[in-house]
């Protein structure tokens, strides 16, 4: 890995994003968005430099701190990646090796199934799945997860077709193993490099999803540490010009509010990209330089 400088700027970017959600109590010592209601400001104030007296990163929408809001949005955004991408998996993995393994109508039926949700484009189907439940972070990741396990079953299928009649698979069922320990400790281990690839990437993927589908309205409600519905928030003001000191001060153009949350969801995704190209390389030796 110390081979590839795009993989060590990537695993850099994670880690910074990781050490930002895991010390949010004390960068951001209160709970997100919650503030003494005598000292939520009545408009929207632009950032401060350190030690000038107001927020760091401005306010928005609400008298919101966006500087709490990127702070435990990272752990939002974490919480999310994690959650979907790990349920995806598992899933993406039983239904694929079993429909790999066994072959016949099993694999026609659950490859079938895959197809039909494959069918459909992702997005289309996540804001289908988001607009029939209520607006919250669980049925978000409810709705990413019915759209991410079909590819998972597809990789997981096709690397199992190609490892089932190795030799050494022979040998174990030459030997008496069952045919649940052949396939859950010889081929799907076996099987994983590119899976491992694939979930590495999508970690930045899901987040870039989730808060597109936060910034159409189909995620959490407004007030909730999460940097897509940050966003969303702040696009309704991007073009606007608003006084402060309310009402007679300057006016601002209140770019803070779209371009703090924006900025973290770039990081996020280009980290995990680049960090997931780095693995590629690790994993597979003939695409090593």
């Amino acid at each position: 890995m110390r081979k590839s400088l795009l993989a060590i700027v990537g695993l850099i970017l994670v880690l910074t994003i990781v050490a930002i959600a895991i010390l949010a109590p004390v960068l951001a010592p209160m709970k997100p968005y919650q503030r003494d209601p005598m000292n939520i400001p009545k408009d929207f104030s632009p950032p401060k430099p350190p030690g000038a007296e107001g927020y760091i990163m401005g306010t928005g929408k609400l008298g919101a701190d966006i500087y709490y809001g990127v702070v435990w949005g990272a752990r939002t955004s974490i919480y999310i990646a994690l959650y979907v991408v790990l349920v995806s998996s598992i899933i993406g993995i039983v239904l694929g090796a079993i429909a790999g393994y066994f072959g016949g109508a099993v694999d026609e039926v659950l490859m079938r199934i895959t197809d039909i949700f494959l069918s459909i484009p992702g997005l289309v189907l996540a804001m289908a799945v988001a607009a029939v439940l209520s607006r919250n972070l669980e049925n978000t990741m409810l709705a990413l997860i019915i759209v991410w396990w079909p590819p998972y079953a597809r990789l997981i299928r096709g690397q199992v077709l190609s490892i089932k009649e190795s030799t050494y698979i022979e040998a174990a069922r030459a030997v008496g193993a069952k045919r649940s320990r052949v396939l859950f400790r010889h081929i799907v281990p076996n099987s994983l490099a590119p899976m491992l690839v694939s979930a590495t990437m999508d970690l930045g993927v899901v987040v870039l999803v989730a808060a597109g589908l936060s910034y159409i309205g189909f995620g959490p409600p407004t007030g909730y540490a999460e940097w897509g519905k940050m966003v969303s928030d702040g696009q309704e003001y991007f073009l606007s010009e608003i006084p402060y000191p309310y009402p007679d001060g300057p006016r601002y153009n209140p770019w803070w509010m779209v371009t703090f949350p924006g900025l973290m969801i770039f990081i996020f995704v280009l980290g995990f990209n680049l960090l997931g190209d780095g693995l590629r390389d690790i994993l597979d030796p003939r695409l090593r330089r």
